[in-house]
Order: C-alpha cells, then sequence, then structure tokens
C-alpha cells in the first residue's frame, strides 16, 4: 500500500500530465490558433494605423491660422502729445512725433536687424542699441549699418478724434496730419 501512495504522490512525468496538477483543471478560455493570433494582431495595426491616419489628416485639414493683433494702433488724443515731441510706444513699436508740420508716425524697429530703437532726447536723435544705427527725428539715416531710413506709416484722425496709425502702410515722407 506505500507503494500506491507513493504512486499517486509522485510529479506527473511529461508535459501532457501538466494539466492534472494545475489548479483549475478545466479553463473556461478555449486556446487561441496561431491563425487566430495573426488576424488579430493584423486588425490590431491596422486600427491603429487608421487611427493614425485619421488624426494627422485632421491636422492637415484644419486651418493653421496665426491671430495676429490688428496692424492699426489707437495712439489716442492729439491733446495728450507736447509740442515738438517724439513718443516711443514700446508695445507697439511705433514713435509719434508731434512737429510744428503737424503730426506723423516712424516704425520704432531698425531697419538694419529689426531691433528696437530708442530716442535720445538729451541729442534729439533715434539711436539703435544693438548696431549703433542713428536716424533723426524724421527717420532718415545719419551714421551706422542700416540700409534705409525709418518708414514712415499712415496716420489718420478718427472719427472719435483720436490718432490712429497703421503699422502696416508705408506712406512717402512728409505726409503730416495737422489738427
Amino acid at each position: 500500500m506505500a507503494d500506491e501512495t507513493k504512486k499517486n504522490t509522485t510529479e506527473p512525468a511529461g508535459p501532457r500530465d501538466a494539466r492534472l496538477w494545475s489548479l483549475d483543471p478545466e479553463p473556461d478560455t478555449p486556446e487561441m490558433s496561431r491563425r487566430q493570433f495573426f488576424i488579430k494582431l493584423g486588425v490590431g495595426s491596422l486600427v491603429v494605423a487608421g487611427a493614425g491616419t485619421a488624426l494627422f489628416a485632421y491636422q492637415y485639414l484644419s486651418p493653421n491660422v496665426l491671430y495676429e493683433p490688428s496692424p492699426v494702433v489707437d495712439a489716442g488724443k492729439p491733446d495728450q502729445y507736447p509740442a515738438e515731441s517724439v513718443t516711443l510706444d514700446p508695445a507697439t513699436g511705433i514713435y509719434v512725433v508731434r512737429a510744428a508740420e503737424g503730426f506723423y508716425a516712424l516704425s520704432a524697429v531698425c531697419t538694419h536687424l529689426g531691433c528696437l530703437t530708442a530716442f535720445k532726447p538729451e541729442q534729439g536723435i533715434i539711436a539703435c542699441p544693438c548696431h549703433g544705427s542713428k536716424f533723426r527725428r524724421d527717420g532718415t539715416k545719419i551714421e551706422g549699418p542700416a540700409p534705409k531710413p525709418l518708414p514712415w506709416l499712415r496716420v489718420w484722425l478718427s472719427d472719435e478724434g483720436d490718432l490712429m496709425v497703421d503699422r502696416s502702410t508705408v506712406v512717402p515722407e512728409r505726409q503730416y496730419v495737422r489738427v
């Protein structure tokens, strides 16, 4: 009898008998064949590729718009500018100049490499801090590497009496707005 108990407690001889020793003798899930595995793998790959294509198609077809502020700037009432003054608005990159002839606006961006210039009231000039270009109050170049003078910008009075400056419209020199 000792031999019979010994036979029942020994481990199985091969892989076929391994099922006998598993905790769940009857698995509920059937085995997946090799063909089913590759079909599921292929369908999954197609779903991932389709989702990626749809994502890139949506990105391509959606508008790629850069929202910039309007080039038209409200420079305020003419009364706020003292006589013979040059006023820099660094947020918009313009100078509003009040001369004896009237108002005009200049771009504050240097024509050399695009640096923001600064008005030097003690010298009466507009100077570029980056490479030393110097301009007169009317934007003409005095010295430095800048290839062109500072451009004059379109200025007009709105219906409310405010000075309006269009930064996108360059006008010929000597066009003043008289108030």
